[in-house]
């Protein structure tokens, strides 16, 4: 990473092109395959463990409703979600239109979105992963210390961001040990599992690969762990939208967009 300039600030060339590129490619798929994912979850919104479920099977997860009064049943307790999952905008969903592509119910429209998502998903992730480990990007920006390792060090971490207190200075010129940890979480576990149950719930790959389904567990376990999986993955956007404005949000879509970043002046004593 270089410097362009002089001064108290200086602007570092911090994030590489395929990098960038790779990341907009990624969060718009995301994006597609999550609203479209909540509108094929709508078509049976209830999650089992095992090889079959149906209607009369026991759901470790559900998301229903009593006429016009929505709820979210978990592990035997119900919880009332009126206005948000169930029953929202008039309408007895389990996702409300205002979070789903498309916008209205079509069960056919939404798979064709979901397996273009996956498909453009798959491509940019094998690709991003070829330049990660040819690059030494990896390694070199991803890869944690001997120090950053230790657990004292993560401990460390976790506390100064639980009190909001982000890397300044030449601490922010390279990814923080939680940044690593979460990046390669993504990378390396979130995504390919999304990718291996999407594979093992269609019919066509169960005939290619039957093995993929019998190692995890069967196809209704596939789809909750997809599930808890794309759970994972909104948790993350979520998390990471919240750091991107707390570390300043036009510093940090400068460098995603240019690769050019700002470091934030030292914390005065």
């Amino acid at each position: 990473m270089h410097a362009a300039g002089y001064g108290a600030f200086p602007l570092i060339l911090r994030i590489r092109w395929p990098v960038r590129l790779w990341h907009w490619i990624n969060a718009l798929t995301v994006f597609i395959m999550l609203m479209s994912g909540m509108m094929i979850f709508n078509a049976h919104p209830r999650l089992y463990w095992g090889k079959f479920g149906a209607n009369f099977d026991h759901a470790w997860l559900e998301i229903g409703n009593h006429g016009a009064h929505g709820y979210l049943a978990l592990g035997g307790q119900e919880w009332p979600t009126t206005g948000v999952l169930g029953f929202a905008q008039g309408i007895a969903l389990a996702f409300p239109p205002l979070v789903t592509l498309p916008s209205h119910y079509n069960l056919a429209l939404a798979r064709g979105w979901h397996f273009l998502g996956a498909w453009t998903l798959v491509a940019s992730l094998v690709c991003f992963l070829l330049y990660a480990l040819l690059s030494g990007h990896l390694r070199r920006d991803l890869g944690l210390s001997r120090e950053e390792r230790r657990p004292r060090a993560l401990l460390h971490d976790i506390g100064q961001h639980l009190r909001l207190r982000l890397p300044r200075g030449e601490a922010a010129r390279h990814y923080n040990p939680l940044q690593k940890l979460a990046y390669l979480s993504v990378l390396l576990a979130v995504l390919p599992l999304l990718i291996a149950t999407g594979l093992a719930m269609s019919p066509t790959m169960n005939a290619a690969l039957p093995w993929l389904l019998d190692g995890l567990g069967g196809r209704q376990s596939a789809r909750s762990i997809h599930f808890l999986c794309a759970l994972a993955m909104a948790l993350f956007i979520a998390v990471h939208l919240a750091m991107v404005v707390l570390a300043g949000p036009l510093n940090e879509l400068r460098a995603m967009s240019t690769g050019w970043y700002r470091l934030p002046p030292e914390r005065k004593p």
